[in-house]
């Protein structure tokens, strides 16, 4: 129930899916990106990404980050209702790990 209330639906190779090109995705303000990310993340905080779609490839995979998972499954729930294919990495630091992994 969790993973699906965060918009994170059942588990994902996300180490394969960005292997395949996908958009790393931020939604982390500023200030927190800055503090570290995954490399090679866009930053785009939730609330600007209504306004900064034009910046997410539609024809892309997007796998969207935060701190804990919460603001990215927002994300990514907006993201599907403008047809993205998108998918919650959680937290950033988790995701890098599994990156790096």
């Amino acid at each position: 129930m969790f993973r699906t209330l965060f918009g994170m639906g059942p588990k994902e190779d996300l180490k394969a899916i960005c292997a395949e090109g996908a958009m790393i995705l931020d939604v982390r303000t500023a200030q927190e990106f800055a503090s570290g990310h995954v490399k090679g993340a866009v930053n785009i905080p939730l609330d600007q990404l209504p306004g900064k779609l034009n910046k997410v490839p539609k024809g892309k995979k997007v796998v969207a980050c935060c701190l804990s998972g919460g603001r990215s499954g927002q994300a990514v729930s907006f993201l599907k209702g403008q047809g993205y294919e998108a998918y919650n990495g959680g937290g950033w630091a988790s995701l890098d790990r599994v990156l790096k992994g």
